[in-house]
């Protein structure tokens, strides 16, 4: 029972790994655990699947498996995927693509172990140029050869994936007690008599759009600048952010439009190399790969050139108001990882080998993004603008390339934000330890719950369509997760960037509880009161499990 089960996992870790993912066919499939070798037809998945009949050969995997489970399995095998052949080839070319055939190849391997990877890429292509779609039982067909699972791998990636999920269940979870407990000790504040911070500010907002040239890098790119107007302080606080991979700077036009209403002036800098654009010209078929691996150097060199900028601009433009001593650069995802290098942290090349050298670590997604800074030479490189001295990270990609070395030597406030659904930057593998791992007492860490890395309205149409049809998926309004985001980011950088201590009261645990009352998707935030109990749980999860998956 023990050996079905196995291999049944083994088809369903087939039918997610290759599905998901955006010739002589092969005749069996083997599942192999150490020196035994269970064979599976690929003809009796292709008579399964077209009418759910299970004949001797298939019986000894699905026999012991329910109904229920069994339908799935045959809706897996003849799902189809909708997506232009074309991009799938492109994609699979890139060296992110590659990197995850190559570490799937390892489990999904030709008859004898030979890496599968390159097998995989011209089975998948092949079938998505089928009359028929993208589906698994095609890509099956289309394999060069007969195919091995590695039955040890897979077992060790169900274990692994098992406890990524609980790490983060428990991150959760704690982080809502840890909230609870700092709450309770907080000082009693009536926040309903207090402005809200949730609506906007008292200034009107003007975008203006930049067109800048860096000579000394022949980089060219645009800034989208909000200007507050009406303005009488004799300072203006200046913030610099930075767009995710695959993004743009006006996908973030509401939170910043929101700052910018309380009398901030917000530069979003384009990031040529890795932005919405250079992606589509990748599937175009003008760059090998869906960011140029150089953006690890030029994003935080772009933020020191829109500071240079707006300080040649600053009399002629703004009447020397800006106050270009104190600036906040803030990010999101790849830009998460922006911010904190031009807050202070530090590559760890040799951390982040040993990282990306893990049997498993292609199932967390940042980590393939990460590893793509181990084409840079190895250079101390030094990215730190001493003008900031406030950082906002938003489900960062920073854990592994910084490593606790990196992270360490950030010496300014510091505000990061999870989400508990982020599939692409975990909280547990992505947030929890770099908190930790900061050493500044002016520290805090918030995680929206429900929040899955992106703002979906802001996706395609088609993307948008595909989440509204999932009607098991039960996701947080994007006017909740802006609001939570919108008021505790203004409370930190009016604190430790505008220096009022009037909002002092909204940066603690107890204004969050304040903002999640009748949620369903609560909001947490700790502070450094937390981050021993934090540390240790850490560990304890670490001795429970004997798992190096947080590590």
């Amino acid at each position: 029972m023990l050996k079905a089960k196995a291999a049944l996992f083994c088809l369903g870790f087939l039918s997610v790994g290759l599905t998901s993912i955006p010739v002589k066919a092969a005749e069996k499939i083997f599942f192999s655990y150490g020196p035994l070798m269970f064979p599976l037809k690929v003809e009796s998945l292709e008579i399964f699947a077209q009418d759910g009949t299970i004949n001797d050969d298939l019986a000894f995997y699905l026999n012991r498996v329910s109904p229920e489970k069994r339908e799935a399995f045959r809706e897996a095998l003849t799902k189809k995927v909708e997506i232009d052949p074309v991009l799938v080839s492109r994609f699979f070319n890139t060296k992110m693509g590659e990197s995850m055939l190559m570490r799937l190849g390892k489990v999904i391997t030709l008859e004898g172990g030979i890496n599968g990877g390159y097998a995989l890429r011209g089975a998948i292509v092949q079938a998505s140029f089928e009359p028929e779609g993208l589906k698994l039982l095609n890509i099956l067909k289309k394999f060069p050869t007969n195919l091995q699972f590695q039955g040890e791998l897979i077992a060790g990636a169900a274990t692994e994936t098992e406890t990524l999920i609980l790490a983060t269940e428990t991150i959760v979870k704690e982080m809502r007690n840890w909230t609870i407990a700092e709450a309770e000790s907080n000082p009693p504040v009536d926040f309903a008599n207090l402005p809200d911070l949730r609506q906007p500010g008292p200034y009107q907002v003007e975008k203006q759009v930049w067109q800048l040239t860096d000579a000394s890098r022949e980089r060219s790119f645009y800034v989208d600048v909000y200007v507050p107007q009406g303005v009488s302080a004799e300072r203006l606080p200046v913030i610099v952010f930075s767009h995710g991979l695959s993004s743009r700077p006006e996908d973030y036009s509401d939170g910043l439009n929101h700052l910018a209403s309380y009398g901030y002036v917000i530069a979003a800098p384009q990031h040529v190399g890795s932005d919405i654009i250079y992606l589509k010209e990748m599937f175009q078929g003008y760059h090998r790969d869906i960011f140029d691996g150089n953006e690890f150097i030029n994003r935080p060199l772009d933020i020191s050139f829109v500071i240079d900028e707006l300080a040649r601009r600053n009399q002629t433009e703004f009447a020397g108001k800006l106050d270009l001593e104190n600036v906040g650069v803030a990010g999101h995802s790849f830009g998460g990882y922006t911010a904190l290098a031009i807050a202070g942290a530090t590559i760890d090349f040799d951390y982040l080998q040993q990282a990306c050298d893990r049997v498993y670590g292609g199932l967390n997604v940042a980590l393939l993004l990460e590893c793509r800074a181990l084409e840079l030479p190895r250079d101390n490189y030094q990215f730190r603008d001493d003008r900031v001295q406030v950082v906002l990270a938003a489900n960062p990609v920073n854990r592994f390339i910084f490593g606790q070395t990196g992270i360490s030597k950030i010496d300014i406030p510091t505000i990061l934000y999870s989400g508990s659904d982020d599939p692409a930057a975990p909280p547990a593998l992505e947030q929890a330890l770099p908190f930790a791992w900061l050493t500044v007492p002016d520290k805090y860490w918030v995680l929206v719950e429900g929040q899955a890395h992106v703002n979906f309205t802001k996706l395609d149409g088609g993307i948008q369509q595909s989440i509204d049809n999932m009607t098991r998926l039960s996701l947080p309004s994007q006017e909740l997760i802006g609001d939570y985001v919108n008021a505790t980011s203004l409370a930190f950088l009016q604190v430790h960037l505008a220096g009022n201590e009037d909002y002092r009261p909204y940066l603690q645990s107890a204004y969050a509880e304040y903002l999640s009352q009748n949620q369903t998707f609560k909001l947490s935030f700790i502070t450094n009161a937390s981050s021993e109990i934090l540390k240790e749980t850490i560990e304890d999860f670490k001795r429970e499990h004997d798992r190096t998956g947080i590590e």
